[in-house]
Parts: C-alpha cells; sequence; structure tokens
C-alpha cells in the first residue's frame, strides 16, 4: 500500500505503473530488485486529491505477480485494527526523500527515528491543530523527519517487539520538512485495516469470476 497522493483518479487507468522490490540505490542495479508490474490501483474511495489534510490518504497496489520473499523482500506486518500507539513509541520512517527542505532526494534508502507524538499534543495549537485528523499518527519532531519524496512510504513502529507498518507518509508542514512543533504526519494504517480487508476479498471474488 502506498498513498493516494502519489496517484490521481486519471493515473490509475492512464499510466503503466511498475513495484521494484528490495531496492535500495535507486541510481544503479544491484542484482537483488524484483521489477513487477501492477494491475490495478485501489484509491480510498474518500480520497480528494484537492485537500490532503482531509485525511484518507492510502491506496492499495494490486501486483501482476507473486513477490519472491528472501532476505532483501519481506511482508510488512499490520496493526490490529483501531490500534492507536502512544506517546514517544519508537518509530523510523523510510524513503528515498529529500535530506532537507530543498535538498536533493536521496539515491539510497534512509531511515530516521520519529517517536510517536501523541494525537492530544499533535493537535493541540501551536501544534498542528485541527489539521490532524483521528485517523491520522504524528511522528517526529526532534532533530529529524519526513521530506518531500518519502511520501507514500512506511513508519515501522516497534510494538511489542515486533515492527509494525503503523503509518504511510503523508504530508510535512509548508514551512519546511522540519518545523517547529510541525511533526511528520502519516496515515494511520489501523485506521484502515478493515477497509483493505474488503478490498482484498473484492478482488479474491472478480478472480474467481474469471476462473
Amino acid at each position: 500500500y502506498t498513498s493516494s497522493h502519489s496517484f490521481s483518479s486519471a493515473d490509475k487507468f492512464s499510466r503503466t505503473w511498475r513495484v521494484v522490490l528490495g531496492d535500495h540505490n535507486i541510481n544503479s542495479h544491484e542484482g537483488r530488485e524484483q521489477y513487477m508490474s501492477v494491475s490495478r490501483v485501489y484509491l480510498h474511495p474518500n480520497w480528494n486529491s484537492n485537500n490532503v489534510a482531509g485525511g484518507w490518504d492510502i491506496a492499495l497496489l494490486r501486483l501482476s505477480s507473486d513477490a519472491t520473499l528472501n532476505n532483501y523482500v519481506q511482508l510488512g506486518a499490520l496493526p490490529p485494527s483501531g490500534q492507536v500507539l502512544p506517546h514517544n513509541n519508537p518509530c523510523y520512517i523510510s524513503g528515498w526523500g529529500r535530506t532537507q527542505t530543498g535538498g536533493q532526494l536521496s539515491a539510497q534508502l534512509k531511515q530516521a527515528y520519529l517517536p510517536v507524538v501523541d494525537h492530544k499534543t499533535c493537535s493541540s495549537y501551536g501544534w498542528w491543530g485541527s489539521t490532524v485528523k483521528n485517523s491520522m499518527v504524528c511522528a517526529g519532531g526532534g532533530s529529524e523527519s519526513g521530506c518531500q519524496g518519502d511520501s507514500g512510504g512506511p513508519l515501522n513502529c516497534s510494538v511489542g517487539g515486533k515492527w509494525v507498518v503503523h503509518g504511510v507518509t503523508s504530508f510535512v508542514s509548508s514551512s519546511g520538512c522540519n518545523a517547529y512543533r510541525k511533526p511528520t504526519v502519516f496515515t494511520r494504517v489501523s485506521a484502515y485495516i478493515s477497509w483493505m480487508n474488503s478490498v482484498s476479498v473484492s478482488a479474491k471474488d472478480a478472480e474467481k469470476l474469471l476462473c
């Protein structure tokens, strides 16, 4: 899955998408990449491309074939539906985004430690306020953050000794990637488990009809 704002409604049909699994340096072929075509893009039906802060910033990609799991490609663990992590829960963002506001995109995959900022704090006056919805999760606010180019990437959080994908990178402040009291905002994955399951079930039903 990824963010809806990485696509437009027209993009679902007008472009041919490719997913690269196991990549580390996007400027070189390292021999462990898996190149996968996409058979369908599912944007959340409530997504509004004119209002990223409105929420619903999540999309699912259906691969045309199965991936091969190995040391470089693994399945991401999903959280239980509705789970909300406590303040300062340890998490890491990863991506190829800009390394600073206005900077260059990174060729190599990078990660940054972004502890959770609870909703009460993140939605308070002087922070993000009402811009942040219950279906989002904030993380960071210290010396590191997400930035342009990280959108759609994961926020992996340590929960009960396991790493779980709790967020999909959504947006940062227009004042800069690491603006004061403006932690990186993610789509909260646990708010969309039911929707993801419904898409998965409908896709399987469609396969049965084609058989």
